[in-house]
């Protein structure tokens, strides 16, 4: 029999005005919604039952945004999605930083947060591992990944990526020799191409470059197709 458990989302924001506006249509979309007003009780709530996603205010009395963001994502890959009323780039950059999925900005109209988490709950079933890299650990010449701890290194050496420079890095690496354009690729690892500028995946792709190749200017791992999109080498 086929699981048909509706979706669980964790809200998180100390302002009953937005629990009240963001939960109403949530659950007219059909998910089950669990509410927390500040970090400490989403921490509690998130580690004692299971959740598909979490919206998160970054700003929140008590433990921040950013802090129950790291916490998470220190042990989960769950999708989260930020919410704040600044909009400083600053907060964006940080947040992505440390594994947030997508980052929303007060006020923004119901239909695109609708959209925002229709998107990332998607993105989940569309970017499992195919069973050629599903092994543990993936080996070409100097670079070496490891997909379950998340870990990458070249020439022995561990190198640093972003929660999403590594989902790009794995969703190349997944198909290795196939060419993605900037839609594909931002539906795969940011969840929709709605409300985003393709140029995101360009940047991604050069600080990937950056932290990987020896010459970013000559790669050996990732390439540009002109006019297509990008590939990771045949292996």
């Amino acid at each position: 029999m086929s699981d048909t458990r509706a979706q669980r989302i964790l809200l998180v924001d100390d302002e009953e005005a937005i629990q009240k506006l963001l939960t109403y249509p949530l659950e007219q979309d059909g998910y089950e919604i669990v509410q927390a007003r500040d970090g400490e009780e989403a921490l509690e709530k998130f580690r004692q039952e299971k959740f598909d996603l979490v919206v998160l205010d970054i700003m929140l009395p008590g433990i921040s945004g950013i802090d129950v963001c790291r916490e998470i994502r220190a042990e989960s890959t769950v999708p989260i999605i930020m919410l704040t009323a600044k909009s400083e780039e600053i907060d964006k950059v940080l947040g992505l930083e440390i594994g947030a999925d997508d980052y929303i900005t007060k006020p923004f109209s119901i239909r695109e947060f609708r959209s925002r988490v229709k998107a990332q709950l998607r993105r989940v079933h569309m970017t499992q591992l195919p069973g050629d890299v599903s092994r543990e650990v993936m080996e070409v010449e100097r670079l070496r990944i490891d997909f379950l701890k998340r870990n990458v290194f070249v020439d022995g050496e561990k190198v640093d990526l972003t929660y999403k420079e590594f989902e790009l890095l794995k969703t190349l690496v997944s198909h290795p020799g196939r060419v993605f354009d900037r839609g594909s690729l931002l539906q795969l690892v940011w969840g929709d191409a709605d409300f985003r500028d393709p140029r995101t995946v360009d940047v991604h792709i050069r600080h990937l470059r950056e932290k990987l190749e020896p010459d970013p200017h000559d790669p050996e791992y990732i390439f540009t197709v002109r006019g297509a999109g990008y590939k990771f080498r045949d292996v």
